[in-house]
């Protein structure tokens, strides 16, 4: 006979399944919503409901009672303070269970657990952190897409200065070295140039040499000539 023995015992012992309903109710009432299994969603959700009623009688000795299972001070805190002033109108039925998709891998049958007239989802003090951190690591990579930007193109710009700077110089090169072809070739034409001017030079000099030679010959062969006839 199973007088007295209402619950599941999840094939665990009676220490071990006390120790996971306490973790699990205590961040039930930290965090006013979960998300477990269907079985253990109904037997967190009759805890809760028992431990509700304790913050609403609001004595001693059920503040010893609650400090006795909860895990947390700040969960204490809530269901004697927040729990105790939201649900004093109501009698009973203060959690909700939500069934969910099969879990992926056992197939098991999934459920949420959450408190009833809980408000609108905002920003709560366990989530600024969290944002906070989110903001900080996004803040971080930026940074770093940005440095990783910066490097990426001062190498560029570095890898394009050097190979530019080569051609640079064989053009500035090349230059020099048409330049140079070109006051060559110029030297060489002013050369040629002088070379022709002075040979012209020496020709007519020789031609007036030869010019003078053969008007001295005509004299002297004049002159015997003409003592003759006298």
């Amino acid at each position: 006979m199973r007088h007295q023995k209402a619950g599941k015992k999840f094939g665990r012992t009676s220490a071990h399944r006390k120790a996971m309903f306490r973790n699990m109710v205590t961040s039930l009432l930290a965090h006013e919503r979960i998300i477990t299994t269907e079985v253990k969603a109904k037997e967190i959700a009759r805890i809760g409901e028992k431990l509700i009623t304790l913050g609403k009688r609001g004595d001693l000795h059920a503040r010893r009672q609650a400090v006795a299972f909860i895990r947390t001070n700040d969960a204490v805190k809530r269901l004697f303070s927040v729990y105790a002033d939201r649900y004093k109108n109501r009698q009973g039925g203060y959690t909700r269970i939500l069934k969910l998709e099969p879990r992926p891998g056992d197939n098991a049958p999934m459920a949420i657990v959450e408190l009833v007239d809980r408000p609108a989802p905002t920003e709560s003090k366990t989530q600024k952190p969290k944002a906070k951190e989110k903001a900080k690591k996004e803040t971080k990579k930026e940074t770093k897409k940005e440095t990783k930007k910066e490097t990426k193109t001062e190498t560029k710009t570095e890898t394009k200065t050097k190979t530019a700077a080569p051609k640079s110089t064989g053009k500035a090169a090349g230059k020099e070295a048409k330049g140079e072809k070109a006051s060559g070739s110029g030297k060489k034409a002013e050369a040629e140039k002088e070379t022709k001017s002075s040979k012209k030079t020496e020709t007519k000099a020789k031609t007036k040499k030869t010019e003078g030679k053969s008007t001295s010959s005509a004299k002297k062969e004049t002159s015997p000539k003409e003592k003759k006839e006298d």
